[in-house]
């Protein structure tokens, strides 16, 4: 038996979630004594039900309001650099059944087995992102073992995103094994080539979940102008163009971002058919429609405007006004594609309001397609927040 400290539920907990598969234990379902907050963030416990019945292993982080994730429902399983290479191997074997090259997510945090931790592969670089605090403390483990199972030669952890700041975890940015690219990593997806900063960059350097929304765009995109709004470094513009865009229009607040772009379309011989725009996506939308700018295709990808339930209403608020401001800017006839990447707006509410934005725009339009992050973003379907990004495809009148 093992001689880990004990996490307990409360009396009126419901345990049957955490046998069918929840993957989180909220601080006001456990009992948070002494004892259970003395246990180091990030350290482990075995999760017992009121009965003292054991449900399994978890990582504890009693500063959180998820104070225990669902580590192994063994609970007497060793988290170590075996168990990790395990559940890195597990995950890689996907991943090189789905895509021919070495440039994928990893690992999807709950969905793979390994809560809060996010690793985006480009090729002989991998990128950690570590979420929860037992994946921060074993950031060395979790380095060696990427190398053991995938070949990578450098390890790069980007400790930078808001959900570190929940677990009480500082910011860190740093290589932990190899060396920092001298240059951004070309990375190829659907026949386009784009840049990712693995230092500098946002996230992780590169949105691969948006591939299969790309791959769909692309079937829209032959011999079009295409506008993409929030590009990043790119991402619909560049496959737009590697289908045959006549024309393609990024438009981001970030210099360095569009400098990418430059440099993906560079690398495509495309350069002649990109227009970078570097400006506030709001004024500039506006803008275009003052100047009487029409697009045969228009995709709006903005950052989550409602990461979290507090962010909802405000969040849905500036989706609508995306889509209204959007909807002037497609030519008759074309198409309009509208993005979410935020947790608490569910497909319902984000379809409703972007109706409701085209409408208000003046338009009408039916949706003919309804996407999803790609299959390197497996969704957990106990835990709704593994399936966050939603984009729809319009055709407007």
């Amino acid at each position: 038996m093992t001689d880990l400290p004990v996490l307990r539920l409360r009396p009126k907990s419901k345990p049957q979630a955490i046998r069918h598969g929840f993957p989180w234990v909220f601080a006001d379902e456990a009992v948070l004594d002494r004892r259970s907050r003395a246990i180091a963030p990030g350290g482990f416990a075995v999760l017992e039900d009121a009965e003292r019945k054991p449900l399994g292993l978890v990582t504890v982080n009693p500063n959180s309001k998820i104070v225990g994730r669902v580590m192994d429902i063994d609970p007497d399983a060793r988290i170590d650099g075996a168990w990790l290479a395990a559940r890195l191997a597990r995950a890689l074997q996907m991943r090189e059944r789905l895509y021919d090259a070495p440039f994928y997510r990893l690992v999807h945090a709950e969905a793979d087995g390994l809560p809060g931790l996010v690793i985006d592969r480009f090729g002989d670089a991998a990128v950690i992102q570590p979420n929860a605090a037992w994946a921060d403390r074993m950031a060395d483990d979790l380095a060696d073992a990427l190398i053991r199972v995938t070949g990578v030669s450098t390890v790069i952890l980007n400790g930078q995103s808001r959900a570190r700041g929940l677990e009480g975890l500082e910011e860190r940015m740093e290589v932990l094994r190899g060396q920092a690219p001298a240059e951004p990593v070309a990375v190829p997806m659907n026949g386009a080539t784009y840049l990712a900063d693995l230092m500098g960059g946002q996230k992780t350097g590169l949105f691969f979940d948006q591939r299969p929304n790309h791959a769909f765009a692309q079937r829209l995109a032959k011999e079009a102008s295409v506008l993409d709004v929030f590009s990043h470094v790119g991402g619909f513009g560049l496959a737009a163009l590697a289908a045959g865009a006549s024309r393609a229009t990024c438009v981001d607040g970030s210099a360095a971002a569009l400098e990418l772009a430059q440099g993906g379309a560079a690398r495509m011989n495309a350069a002649d058919r990109l227009e970078t725009v570097q400006s506030d996506a709001f004024k500039a939308m506006e803008q275009m429609a003052l100047d009487g700018r029409r697009f045969d295709l228009v995709v709006c990808d903005p950052p989550a405007f409602a990461p979290a339930k507090p962010a909802l209403e405000a969040g849905l608020r500036a989706y609508e006004r995306v889509a209204k401001l959007a909807a002037p800017l497609v030519a008759p006839g074309g198409y309009l594609v509208l993005c979410s990447c935020s947790h608490a707006a569910d497909l319902t509410a984000f379809r409703n309001v972007s109706a409701r934005g085209i409408g208000r725009g003046g338009r009408r339009g039916v949706l003919i397609h309804t996407g999803q992050a790609g299959p390197d973003h497996p969704t957990l379907p106990q835990l709704a927040e593994t399936g966050y990004l939603k984009a729809l495809f319009f055709r407007l009148d």
